[in-house]
């Protein structure tokens, strides 16, 4: 069936509409939508014993207690809602407010997970205090903070590695700390704030999963196609989704918050519930 033509006056009205309908959706809506990702990823080095361990991942929340807070309690109610085994924090809890970390850590203080919640820093977390200080405040609400170290859950008998490094970007990374005292035979959880990095990390070696955050999937993504016009220092070959590297894999998670113009298109903000399973 041949379809009518369109006036030129029609087809301009129709891009006008859809231009506007997009730009109050990546302006007014999308930043504030939270999206749920069920991921079940395949992992070579996880032993059959943890197979169904679940994990729940959010990263860059860029918090301002004046545009995030619905947002942020949201966040909070989901992630407990999955009763997650572990959840894992990779940087950018701030953008370049200090005074900002405190009401944050008031919604991150109410996460539930059976085996623990654990953080990392993010480049603007470094760029606008130290480890230091945000290790101090992350530990007094009872989250596990680490900066280029490790720490060994046993879980039902089995061991399982959970390593952070520092920041890359202007940060103090170091693979030798941070994976120091773990041998081979010991599954390991990186979380590595910039995706990027990975090439160092399998480079030094194997490791079951590397979580990481920083691009934000794009921020703005081009849809159906999922192409991301924007990329980041040490964000431009990893940006979204699962990769791997021999017998290690690596997931990037599209984030909570924005930087920037709050501004999200194609891209939600995402928590991301991954479930491993052996392979």
């Amino acid at each position: 069936m041949k379809l009518p033509p369109i006036s030129r006056r029609k087809a301009i009205f129709l891009l006008g509409a859809g231009a506007i309908g997009s730009s109050l959706d990546a302006f007014f809506i999308e930043p504030n939508y939270l999206s749920i990702t069920e991921k079940e990823l395949k992992l070579p080095l996880l032993p059959s014993s943890l197979d169904g361990l679940r994990i729940a991942h959010l990263t860059d929340f860029h918090y301002d207690p004046d545009s995030d807070y619905e947002l942020q309690e949201e966040v909070i109610k989901a992630t407990n809602a999955q009763k997650p085994d572990i959840i894992a924090l990779t940087g950018d809890f701030i953008d370049s407010k200090t005074k900002n970390i405190a009401p944050l850590l008031e919604h991150l203080s109410k996460l539930e997970a059976k085996h623990g919640v654990f953080a990392i820093m993010g480049n603007h977390d470094g760029w606008t205090t130290s480890g230091n200080h945000m290790k101090q405040l992350f530990e007094q609400t009872g989250i596990t903070f680490l900066i280029n170290e490790n720490t060994v859950l046993n879980i039902g008998g089995d061991l399982l590695a959970i390593a952070g490094s520092d920041h890359i970007w202007h940060g103090h990374p170091d693979l030798t700390r941070t994976m120091k005292g773990l041998t081979s035979k010991i599954p390991t959880l990186a979380l590595v704030h910039e995706p990027d990095f990975f090439d160092n990390v399998v480079a030094k070696r194997e490791v079951m999963l590397q979580l990481s955050g920083h691009t934000h999937g794009g921020q703005c993504r081009v849809p159906l196609i999922g192409y991301a016009p924007r990329t980041v220092s040490f964000g431009r070959k990893y940006i979204y989704d699962t990769f791997e590297h021999g017998q290690s894999r690596l997931f990037v998670s599209r984030g909570v918050g924005t930087t920037g113009v709050r501004v999200r298109f194609a891209c939600p903000p995402e928590l991301a519930m991954l479930t491993l399973k052996s392979a």
